[in-house]
């Protein structure tokens, strides 16, 4: 795996763990804390997508390769759509603005 998303991927399943494992006065500075790092895998993966030689062309070939395979099976279930959605934006070459990832 890219070591860039390697680290991103981990500091994302990271913030996921202490989300979900926070109180509820803590509740909204994790969920922001996981937001961001969700976005910066993302944003990791956009740029080894980038940097392919080949790159896929439709979103089931992108999902199907190996890297993203191994990262999909690690993200816990409520976060796959949210994945194949970031994902569908990649391989149509659609970069958000800021503020719309978080909507």
């Amino acid at each position: 795996m890219n070591a860039n998303v390697k680290q991103a991927l981990d500091h994302a399943l990271s913030h996921w763990k202490s989300m979900a494992a926070s109180e509820q006065e803590e509740s909204e500075s994790t969920a922001e804390q996981f937001e961001a790092s969700f976005y910066a895998l993302i944003d990791a993966i956009r740029a080894w997508y980038d940097e392919l030689e080949e790159q896929p062309g439709a979103l089931d070939q992108f999902l199907d390769l190996p890297m993203i395979q191994d990262i999909m099976n690690q993200l816990p279930s409520p976060l796959v759509l949210n994945f194949e959605t970031e994902a569908e934006f990649i391989v149509d070459h659609i970069v958000r603005m800021d503020e719309d990832k978080y909507d």
